[in-house]
C-alpha cells in the first residue's frame, strides 16, 4: 500500500477545500488531468507550505528520489523503491528523514485503490477502491500524509518528488490488506506543514496512532473489477462497484 489512488479535482477545488489562500492566479497554477490511475512515477497533486510557509498547490513526481542519485536512470529506480515511506522508521531511512523534518505535504486524492491479501476473507489480489464515504454528497477528498524532495539532474533540471506515508490499517481495512495510508484530521494540517516544527518526536506525535481516533473511520471499500490491474486502463469506470461472491462481501 499504497500502489495506485485516483484524483479528479481541478485546481481551483483543490484550494477551496484545503483553504489555500496565496493570492496565486489560476492561470498560474499547476494542471493536471484527471486520473483515475495514478501509477508511480507520474505527476501528483500536492499541498505543501511554501517559503513564506504559506499553503499552496504544486506538483510533484509521486516516488521519492534519493538525494544521492547521480543520473536519471538512477533517479527512476530509487523512485520505484520510495513511493511509500513506513510510519514507524520514515525518521530515519536516510532517503526520507530529511525530508520528514523539513519538507512534508499533503497529498489529495479522490481514493486509492488496494489489493487483497492471502491473510483476509477475500481472494487474493481482489482490487477494492477505498474513499470518503461523502465522496458523492461532498466530494470530500482524502489527504495522505506526505513527504517531498528536490533533486537536481545533471542537465540542471529540478525535479520535485513526494512519497505517501503508510500506517498499520487498522479496522475494516485491515481485513483487505495489512498497511494503509496515514490520515491526518484537519485540526493537524498547520502543525503537519509547518516548515519551523523540524523535531522528530513531534512530528511523530502527530501521527500517533492512539490520539488518531478510529482512522478508518468515514471511509468505505468496494470492489472493483480487475481493470485497474492495467496501467492502460483509465476512466470512471475504473472505481464502479462490483459484485462479489456471497462469501466475500462483507462491506
Amino acid at each position: 500500500m499504497c500502489g495506485r489512488f485516483a484524483l479528479s479535482k481541478l485546481p481551483a477545488e483543490l484550494l477551496e477545500e484545503f483553504e489555500i489562500h496565496t493570492g496565486e492566479s489560476l492561470a498560474r497554477l499547476p494542471l493536471l488531468p484527471a486520473d483515475w490511475n495514478i501509477t508511480p512515477t507520474r505527476e501528483i497533486f500536492l499541498v505543501r507550505n511554501n517559503s513564506d510557509n504559506q499553503r499552496e498547490l504544486a506538483t510533484a513526481s509521486w516516488g521519492m528520489i534519493a538525494g544521492w542519485s547521480k543520473d536519471r536512470e538512477s533517479a527512476l529506480r530509487s523512485q520505484s523503491q520510495a513511493i511509500n515511506a513506513r510510519s514507524e522508521s520514515v525518521a530515519e531511512k536516510p532517503t526520507f528523514r530529511s525530508a520528514f523534518r523539513n519538507r512534508r505535504c499533503l497529498i489529495p486524492a479522490d481514493g486509492y485503490y488496494e489489493w487483497a491479501t492471502e491473510l483476509g476473507p477475500y481472494s487474493p489480489k481482489q482490487p477494492f477502491y477505498i474513499a470518503s464515504d461523502e465522496w458523492e454528497s461532498k466530494r470530500r477528498s482524502l489527504a495522505f500524509a506526505g513527504i517531498w524532495d528536490r533533486w537536481i539532474a545533471p542537465d540542471g533540471q529540478i525535479v520535485d518528488s513526494a512519497s505517501i506515508i503508510t500506517r498499520p490499517a487498522v479496522g475494516f481495512l485491515a481485513t483487505v490488506h495489512s498497511r494503509m495510508p496515514t490520515f491526518l484530521p484537519t485540526d493537524r494540517w498547520d502543525s503537519w506543514l509547518d516548515r519551523s516544527i523540524q523535531d522528530p518526536d513531534e512530528i511523530s506525535a502527530l501521527m500517533a496512532f492512539h490520539k488518531l481516533e478510529e482512522p478508518d473511520r468515514g471511509l468505505r471499500a468496494v470492489p472493483v473489477s480487475s481493470m485497474v490491474n492495467s496501467i492502460r486502463n483509465n476512466g470512471p469506470e475504473l472505481i464502479a462497484p462490483i459484485e462479489l461472491g456471497e462469501p466475500e462481501t462483507l462491506f
